[in-house]
């Protein structure tokens, strides 16, 4: 436990990887769903959007599968704790131009953690039609703190981090340099933010 808390942050998914884990995330997609006929995929705001973006540029640009639905999913005012929180929070735009009804749908977000946000987001995609079945997809897999039974069907990595330890996936414009960083806290976090902004 100590030797857990002696870091300020780390690196646990550098940039090689991070391509190499979201092309495998691809791929197993085109396997699973083939041409994605009665497949869309839809991003989780805010940064499940950016996972979702990635993915589908590599299926068209690499696997060429073309005839994608893709959506961005707000569920801002879905969480459970949305009327607990201190300050206003801040609504995203859902882009959702299709039924999801007899579809399949893959629900992407960077990392499970609690299961709340996932949770959310299919009480919001219930307003969009009845799904033949949601299956999630997700980066980073926090699998010892789950508060809900969601578990992901497809999972960059797993890792095992402690309840004060927060998991940031960093992306770049450009998508040639993402990485994952590990800190110990979410103070941590907030503080290397400010430092990046000032």
């Amino acid at each position: 436990m100590e030797a857990r808390a002696s870091y300020t942050s780390r690196v646990i998914v550098d940039t090689t990887h991070f391509q190499l884990m979201v092309k495998r995330l691809a791929h197993q997609l085109a396997e699973e769903f083939n041409d994605f006929q009665d497949t869309c995929i839809i991003g989780l705001q805010p940064r499940g959007v950016k996972l979702a973006e990635y993915l589908v540029t590599i299926l068209r640009q690499e696997l060429n599968i073309q005839h994608l639905k893709v959506g961005k999913l707000d569920i801002t005012f879905y969480r459970d704790d949305f009327r607990r929180r201190e300050k206003p929070l801040e609504a995203y735009v859902t882009d959702i131009d299709f039924l999801v009804e007899n579809k399949n749908v893959v629900l992407v977000d960077d990392v499970l953690y609690t299961g709340r946000t996932v949770q959310a987001g299919l009480t919001a995609l219930n307003h969009y039609g009845r799904p033949a079945s949601v299956e999630l997809l997700t980066l980073i897999d926090r699998r010892f703190n789950r508060h809900l039974p969601i578990e992901s069907t497809f999972t960059g990595i797993k890792i095992d981090a402690l309840d004060d330890e927060y998991v940031y996936v960093e992306w770049s414009d450009d998508m040639t340099a993402n990485q994952v960083t590990l800190f110990n806290s979410k103070e941590t976090f907030k503080e290397h933010i400010a430092q990046q902004n000032a």
